[in-house]
């Protein structure tokens, strides 16, 4: 996988709106915090557009502005601004032609996990990560914290504390995956995701436990959950059951599908819809290493490269 340059004081981003609507007020504080570190800020020419009632703008309007940062020589990093929804709907006519004599970080997560996964099939590393419109969180910091120390630093170990769910042991390979909605979205198209060796990160808000439960049965009967290295489990926030309660956890539900396979898996991991969401490097090589005291996605090289920092839950 291709690891895009490190962000360096001076350098052009661009922030732009692929999924949903933004309100103008949205980005003020990203806009300053980018700033504070020295970086040039430059906003989609139609992030705030009124031509989609849902959408941050018609499909044309959202593909001519990610693609112009895309193809941009100057644009280090393209910030997508927020999720919720529509990045599928322009993901197969972006062009990487220009991309791949400057190759840039993408960042974000949630609907722009439907990127990281297309960037992966390109062959690039991106940034799952906290957006620009969730900078003005007071309950920010640590996420807005992780994602400086990768753009700028590089290495992040990412730790969460003992659960007592966990399945215990190590495994190392490629980190994939992002939102649960998404992943299961890419099944059967250009950008679905070979899973065999890999460390799968999963994550979820605002779902009934039976509709989990479905969309972890379906990648099982497709093969993506046997050969895995690992499974990571972050935020599953605002969960909801049915009428008819369906009687498991999110845990149960996981280790229903899981169970058999015998990697490593590791459950609350600070990814996804809650604070903090920590940064993390979608396709590049990590290990997952599960004890009885914490788990943590940290570096297979890490004894004889620089000390990577680590964030702790």
């Amino acid at each position: 996988m291709i690891t895009p340059p490190l962000l360096q004081p001076g350098d052009r981003v661009a922030i732009v709106a692929p999924a949903g609507k933004l309100k103008k007020d949205a980005l003020e504080a990203a806009v300053k915090q980018l700033q504070a570190w020295r970086l040039k800020v430059t906003l989609g020419r139609y992030i705030f557009s009124e031509g989609h009632n849902y959408l941050s703008g018609t499909d044309e309007e959202r593909l001519n502005d990610i693609q112009r940062a895309l193809d941009s020589r100057d644009i280090r990093a393209v910030f997508c601004a927020r999720g919720g929804y529509g990045a599928t709907r322009i993901l197969n006519r972006m062009d990487f032609t220009k991309f791949r004599k400057h190759p840039k970080w993408i960042i974000g997560f949630s609907d722009i996990t439907a990127l990281h996964l297309l960037m992966y099939k390109e062959g690039y590393q991106s940034i799952h990560a906290i957006m620009p419109s969730q900078f003005n969180d007071p309950m920010a910091g640590p996420s807005i914290d992780s994602l400086h120390q990768i753009l700028f630093k590089g290495r992040l170990v990412v730790r969460a504390g003992a659960d007592l769910a966990n399945v215990p042991g190590s495994g190392t390979g490629e980190v994939i995956g992002g939102n649960l909605t998404i992943i299961l979205d890419s099944m059967g198209t250009p950008i679905e995701p070979e899973t065999r060796n890999k460390i799968l990160v999963i994550e979820e808000i605002d779902e009934y436990k039976y509709k989990i439960d479905r969309m972890l049965t379906q990648l099982q009967r497709g093969g993506k959950l046997e050969k895995l290295a690992g499974l990571v489990v972050g935020y599953m926030t605002a969960i909801r059951d049915s009428n008819t309660p369906f009687g498991e956890s999110i845990t149960n539900i996981v280790r229903h599908h899981t169970g058999e396979f015998g990697y490593p898996v590791a459950f609350n991991f600070p990814i996804g819809h809650e604070h903090p969401n920590l940064a993390w490097c979608h396709g590049s090589t990590m290990t997952l290493e599960v004890t009885s005291e914490y788990a943590e996605l940290n570096f297979p090289t890490m004894k004889t490269s620089p000390p990577a920092r680590s964030v702790k839950m």
